[in-house]
């Protein structure tokens, strides 16, 4: 009888020593997917370690934090097998009820601008946006492209650009809101556009299987890493147009990041993180990280950045002041989408 009185007793011991020590969500995190693990890593920057691991689904690739950095939403992939965004309650660390995106199959890419999370589906050739306060997927583009990857939304989100791999183009949309009497190029006088404006789409050929890409700090530039044939194409945003093709020597690569000051860029590349100045377009260092590189987040204070060695299982840690390797990050098996979280 005494023994039965200890287990429920032991058991309610054990519940709250494991909430004791349970750690509270660093400010800010560093969120690391594990597509291997079908988890969301919350890493505090400091330690390099994991504080949390949260299911996220069955084929995590991109995380994105939203603005007060309380919640993340996880684009679940599988090449057009599947149509929803994790979504995680990064102070609670728990997952919360997944969005359906219902026809979109094969959500990827992910930003998150005015209060709305921005996300591409690849088997649709669509685009969209989810609108957390009210639950609703409430826009939808058509891209008209083949595997349209990765998404970067503009402040004030009245332009967008997407990489297209399978077509080797980027996407411009660009939103137009015209008053009565208005014109512009292209849209007939008198013309009646949509409560909203209307979106106008320019398509830049660049090269093939682009994949990554980034948009400089000022807003001028993309840079776009074309993993089928190890180069990269320079947009001229104002121009809508290609201004420069680097011969990068980065076969394979598929991310592509600026450092916060605009100054550098990072490509990873096979086992290489390939580091190119920004002005120049001349290579500067070539850095040996693993045996694979996947998802690139430069911290926003450009001490440090983080690189996905899916294969090896770890995040490299580059330290941007000495271009050299710092540590390493173990978020669970073939890490690969990476956010940063500061809580406001």
């Amino acid at each position: 009888m005494r023994s039965s009185v200890r287990w429920p007793l032991a058991v309610a011991a054990m519940m709250i020593a494991g909430r004791c020590w349970a750690q509270t969500t660093p400010n800010p995190a560093l969120l690391v997917l594990s597509k291997q693990d079908h988890t969301l890593a919350i890493v505090d920057p400091v330690s390099l370690k994991a504080i949390a691991r949260i299911p996220v689904g069955n084929d995590p690739h991109e995380v994105v934090a939203s603005t007060d950095g309380k919640t993340a939403y996880v684009s679940n992939y599988g090449f057009g097998a599947y149509h929803s965004l994790a979504v995680v309650d990064l102070v609670a660390q728990k997952p919360l009820p997944p969005i359906d995106l219902g026809a979109l199959h094969g959500p990827h890419g992910l930003s998150f601008r005015e209060g709305k999370v921005w996300f591409t589906a690849e088997a649709a050739r669509s685009i969209g946006s989810y609108d957390p306060p009210s639950g609703k997927i409430d826009w939808v583009m058509g891209i008209g492209q083949n595997r349209t990857h990765m998404i970067y939304v503009f402040p004030g989100a009245r332009r967008i650009l997407t990489t297209n791999v399978n077509s080797g183009t980027v996407t411009m949309l660009e939103r137009y809101d015209l008053k009565p009497g208005e014109t512009m190029p292209g849209v007939p006088k008198g013309a009646i556009l949509p409560p909203g404006g209307d979106w106008f789409l320019t398509v830049i050929p660049v090269g093939t299987r682009d994949e990554g890409f980034d948009v400089s700090p000022g807003g001028n530039e993309a840079w776009v890493a074309n993993a089928g044939e190890g180069t990269i194409s320079v947009i001229d945003i104002a121009a809508k147009r290609v201004s420069a093709t680097i011969a990068a020597n980065v076969p394979g690569a598929n991310r592509l990041k600026f450092t916060p000051d605009g100054k550098m860029v990072l490509v990873s590349a096979g086992p290489d993180l390939v580091i190119f100045d920004s002005t120049t377009h001349k290579e500067v260092k070539r850095l040996e990280i693993g045996h694979g590189s996947g998802g690139i987040l430069a911290q926003p204070d450009g001490a440090r950045a983080f690189v996905a060695c899916g294969p090896d299982g770890y995040v490299a840690v580059i330290d941007l002041k000495t271009l050299s390797m710092a540590g390493h990050i173990d978020a669970g098996g073939n890490p690969d989408g990476m956010a940063w979280a500061e809580q406001k």
